[in-house]
């Protein structure tokens, strides 16, 4: 790909200039968790911009992983995680994980989150756990099946009281500042005027979501787009496993109406899938059924679809009883019922749909990147956790256990001072024009991508597509990149910008990998046992890349 070095963002009298201790760009889980652990030594500047939460956070429905049952152990979490990684995760951060997840549950307690209870007299924990995909004990604690709802208010709630925490509603990171040395020194941020803020940092920490926008479909109504992602990787951070994008098995199937999750609970607490013949499919492809890895279960119902020529398939819980449904999936047997559909008497057209990443900016256990003053957190973040695909509800967990573990890295770091002191010595990697884009514009370069992705780069891949993807990138790339340096700084045109770059080098990572596992399944390539498969050369690659635009 060409590179275009870094440029010196000239002065505008426009800018607005202030500077911060540390600065967190995101306000889910894991962001919000940051900021609570570490106001209490450092003072906290959060961006949320979305201000009612509709982040993939608040979307999770599932639950939280976590070893609470005295009948479950460490190494049992432990391997199962490894299994459902398919050979790929890092098992120093995948038993660093499990090991942190009762004491991160503890807090969440402590603040007040309002997970089920088990009123059972045989109950071995007062809180109800649940079994999902890939696990093979219950170790799901939950808030009915809206558990990130739950956590993000109560987060939230904690959050808005704290004195050292300034959350802004209205500022939208759009890249990142570094001074002369390469060091990260906070964001170049748009409101909702239009205006540039620098805000300047010690220390800066993304928590940004991960890249399930780049797909036309998804789980979740305001995907993010790898936005931080990118905004890392142009400062000279390493990106890796790109290519693993989940694709969760059942989102509602309605084209008419907004994206709606169907949670993996269901299935853990007996839900079946259907084909169109009415016959259940998934028992004759793997001994777990329904609850076989979310990689295996996306994969048999597109080749149920494929086969079938039906549009989706169905998951059943009319045989758990009214009752059992309306106490375990209240809210979405309520949406659904809003959508014309009686869970309790019909089954539940699904397809699956973009979920989660993988991939994304390379961290040690502290959350560093590798570059100076950097962090991430959350889905933004590849700790090693998911591997080649992510278990059902390790994702809260990861947020909750490397947000504490970046607290206690940042409260010991200081804070060191910027070392400059006007906004000429910083480095952004966009020049400020003055030339508007209409909205149009962007939303059809926005379609494109998302069609591109979903037709080559989706669930089933294969080489002759991965090309054709490539191409088609390159070329949406360069006529957004003809436009961008004399145009009005926005939030949708950032955006665009860093999803088309985004997307190019997922589908470069996935035509690097030459064996089919996990998540990146290509009908060219055979599928290694776990023993076999080596780690993947696009951190080295990725790494390497000159720091700038690309």
């Amino acid at each position: 790909m060409d590179i275009e070095q870094s440029e010196r963002l000239p002065m505008n009298l426009s800018a607005v200039r202030s500077e911060h201790d540390v600065l967190i760009v995101g306000g889910g889980a894991a962001g919000l968790t940051l900021a609570l652990h570490i106001a209490a030594t450092r003072r906290v500047t959060l961006l949320n911009p979305v201000k009612d939460g509709q982040g993939a956070s608040r979307w999770a429905q599932g639950g939280i992983a976590a070893v609470l049952s005295p009948e479950d152990d460490i190494d049992a979490h432990v391997a199962d995680t490894l299994v459902a990684g398919d050979g790929l995760c890092d098992e120093r951060a995948v038993r660093f994980t499990v090991e942190q997840g009762p004491a991160a549950i503890a807090w969440l307690l402590s603040l007040g989150v309002p997970f089920t209870p088990d009123d059972s007299p045989t109950a071995s924990y007062p809180y109800h756990l649940t079994r999902e995909g890939g696990h093979g004990a219950r170790r799901i604690i939950h808030a009915e099946d809206a558990t990130g709802r739950a956590v993000i208010d109560t987060l939230m709630q904690h959050a808005q009281a704290h004195a050292a925490i300034t959350i802004h509603h209205d500022l939208f990171a759009i890249d990142l500042l570094a001074d002369g040395e390469g060091r990260c020194r906070g964001a170049r941020g748009v409101d909702r005027q239009g205006r540039i803020h620098m805000l300047v940092a010690s220390d800066t920490v993304l928590a940004t979501g991960g890249a399930s926008g780049l797909y036309r479909h998804t789980t979740s109504p305001l995907p993010a787009s790898g936005e931080g992602m990118i905004m890392a990787a142009e400062l000279g951070a390493e990106l890796m496993n790109l290519e693993f994008q989940q694709f969760h098995p059942t989102c509602l199937y309605d084209p008419g109406g907004p994206p709606f999750l169907i949670s993996e609970a269901v299935r853990g607490e007996g839900g079946r899938l259907l084909n169109s013949d009415g016959q259940r499919f998934m028992p004759a492809l793997d001994p777990r059924a329904e609850l076989a890895p979310r990689d295996i279960v996306a994969r048999a119902i597109d080749a149920e679809i494929q086969r079938s020529g039906a549009s989706h398939v169905l998951l059943d819980v009319t045989h758990l009883g009214a009752t059992a449904i309306r106490q375990h999936f209240p809210t979405i047997y309520a949406h659904c019922l809003g959508r014309g559909l009686d869970i309790t008497r019909q089954a539940i057209p699904v397809v699956p749909a973009a979920h989660y990443s993988c991939g994304g900016i390379a961290t040690d256990l502290d959350a560093r990147s590798s570059v100076p003053h950097l962090y991430a957190i959350g889905e933004v973040a590849c700790t090693g956790l998911h591997g080649a695909n992510r278990m059902a509800s390790n994702s809260l967990l990861e947020c909750l256990v490397f947000a504490r573990s970046c607290a206690a890295a940042l409260a010991t770091s200081g804070g060191a001072t910027p070392s400059f002191t006007t906004t000429d010595d910083l480095i952004t990697t966009r020049s400020i024009g003055s030339l508007p884009i209409e909205a149009e514009r962007v939303y059809r370069w926005r379609q494109h991508i998302g069609e591109v992705m979903g037709r080559y780069a989706a669930i089933v891949r294969h080489d002759s597509g991965l090309d054709l993807a490539a191409r088609q990138l390159d070329e949406i790339g360069e006529e957004i990149r003809s436009i961008i340096d004399n145009a009005t700084s926005s939030v949708a045109l950032s955006s665009v910008w860093h999803a088309v770059r985004l997307a190019r080098l997922s589908v470069m990572s996935a035509r690097l990998r030459r064996e089919s596992c996990g998540l990146h399944y290509n009908t060219d390539c055979r599928h290694y046992s776990t023993s076999e498969i080596a780690p993947h050369p696009s951190r080295r690659l990725l790494a390497d890349l000159p720091r700038g635009r690309y």
